[in-house]
C-alpha cells in the first residue's frame, strides 16, 4: 500500500547489556523519515541508518518551537512476538498536536506502516528481559531556514528508538509528591493539550523545586485559580477518594493521556466507579483529613502507574495508604501489563502483534 524505503545499516550497532539500558541512552540501529515541502505534502518515506540530521541554523525549530512529538512502546509477548500497544491512538493524539501548532496532518495509516516496519526491522532491539521494552519516540520538528514568525515550509517527521529497562527494578514503590505553590505548567487556550516540547522546558523548574524539596514529582495546579489540580510531572494523575476514582476532566490545559484513557475504560470494565470531574486541591486535603484518600497515582507509558505516598501542600504533609501501592493501583499495573505483554487476552482491541 505504501512505498517505504529501507537502506539497511552496513555498520550494526553492539546491544547494551540488559542492567545498563536504563531510559533513553541508547538507540536502535534505523529510524523513519517523512518529509513535508509545502505545495508538495508529505513525502519520501524511508527507513534508514540511524544517524546525526543536519540543519540550517536559522531552521524554524530553532526559533520558534514548531515541534510535536509522541512516546509509546514495544513489547515482547509470552509467546516471543513483537507487540505495540494502541499505537494507532499515539498518531491520533500527534495529529491532534499538530493543528494546535500549526504542523500539517500526517497520513496516520503511513505513519503506523513506517512504524511496523521499523520495528520488524529492529525488532532484536527490542529487550525480552521482565519489564524491559523498546521505547518509540516519533517527533516532528520546522526545518524551514527562515526567521520569520509564521508556520514553517518545511518539516521533518522522524521515528527513533530506544531500548529500555525496567521501571520498577525492585518492585513498584510509591513516591512522594510535592503541590507546585508559585509556577504553572500551562493554561487553557494555551498548549497544555498538545504533546510539545515547550510545555516540558516550562516545568523544568517545578521539577528542579521538587528535587531539591526531596521529591519525586511536581503536582501542577490551574493556571487560573491555582487550585484545580491537572497533571503529575508528565503523567496524568488519579485519586481514590471513598471508594470512587476521580481523575481531572480534560479542560484544555491537560494532555489526554493514551494510558489515563487506558486505565478509565479498564476501571469501567471492571465496574469500578470512575469520574472525570474538576477536583480542586482543598478536597483532596479534606478527604485527606477525614480518612476517605485512600488512593493516588499517576499514569503513563513509561511507568504505567506510579503510585503516591505522600502529597506535600504548603506545610501539610498527607500520608497516603501507609506509603504503600493501593489495590486499585496493583490491578491497573497488572492489567496493563498484562495486556502489554500479551499475557492477558485482548479483549479491547488494543495491540497489533507484528
Amino acid at each position: 500500500m505504501f512505498d517505504i524505503k529501507t537502506e539497511l545499516t552496513t555498520n550494526p550497532k553492539e546491544k547494551p547489556a540488559p542492567e545498563e539500558l536504563g531510559f533513553g541512552h541508547f538507540f536502535s540501529d534505523h529510524m523513519f523519515i517523512l518529509d513535508y515541502t509545502d505545495g508538495v505534502g508529505w513525502h519520501d518515506p524511508r527507513i534508514v541508518p540511524y544517524q546525526p540530521i543536519s540543519l540550517d541554523p536559522s531552521a524554524m525549530i530553532f526559533h520558534y518551537g514548531q515541534s510535536v512529538f509522541e512516546g509509546l512502546k514495544a513489547y515482547v509477548t509470552v509467546d516471543n512476538d513483537a507487540l505495540l500497544f494502541r499505537a494507532d491512538q499515539n498518531f491520533k493524539r500527534l495529529n491532534r498536536s499538530n493543528e494546535r501548532l500549526c504542523i500539517p496532518a500526517i497520513d496516520e495509516e503511513l505513519a503506523l506502516e513506517g512504524l511496523k516496519q521499523l520495528v520488524t526491522v529492529d525488532r532484536d532491539w527490542i529487550p525480552n528481559n521482565p519489564g524491559t521494552s523498546l521505547y518509540i519516540r516519533p517527533f516532528i520538528i520546522a526545518t524551514e531556514p527562515n526567521l520569520g514568525v509564521h508556520p514553517s515550509k518545511k518539516y521533518h517527521f522522524i521515528i527513533i528508538m530506544s531500548p529500555s529497562g525496567s521501571y520498577y527494578k525492585e518492585g513498584i514503590n510509591p513516591v512522594k509528591i510535592l503541590v507546585e505553590e508559585q509556577f504553572v505548567r500551562a493554561v487553557k487556550g494555551g498548549t497544555g493539550e498538545a504533546k510539545t516540547g515547550g510545555n516540558y522546558a516550562s516545568a523544568l523548574k517545578g521539577q528542579e523545586i521538587a528535587s531539591r524539596e526531596g521529591y519525586a514529582q511536581t503536582l501542577w495546579l490551574d493556571g487560573k485559580e491555582n487550585k484545580y489540580i491537572e497533571e503529575v510531572g508528565s503523567m496524568n494523575i488519579f485519586f481514590k477518594i471513598n471508594g470512587i476514582v476521580i481523575t481531572p476532566a480534560l479542560n484544555g490545559s491537560i494532555l489526554p493521556g493514551i494510558t489515563r484513557d487506558s486505565m478509565i475504560q479498564v476501571l469501567k470494565f471492571k465496574g469500578i466507579p470512575v469520574e472525570e470531574r474538576q477536583i480542586s486541591i482543598d478536597e483532596v486535603v479534606e478527604a485527606h483529613q477525614n480518612g476517605t484518600l485512600e488512593e493516588v497515582f499517576g499514569t503513563g507509558t513509561a511507568a504505567v502507574i506510579s503510585p503516591v505516598g505522600e502529597l506535600k501542600y504548603l506545610d501539610d504533609k498527607m500520608s497516603i495508604n501507609k506509603g504503600e501501592i493501593g489495590e486499585i493501583s496493583q490491578m491497573l499495573y497488572d492489567t496493563l501489563t498484562g495486556l502489554q505483554y500479551g499475557s492477558i487476552d485482548d479483549t479491547f482491541g488494543w495491540t497489533i502483534r507484528l
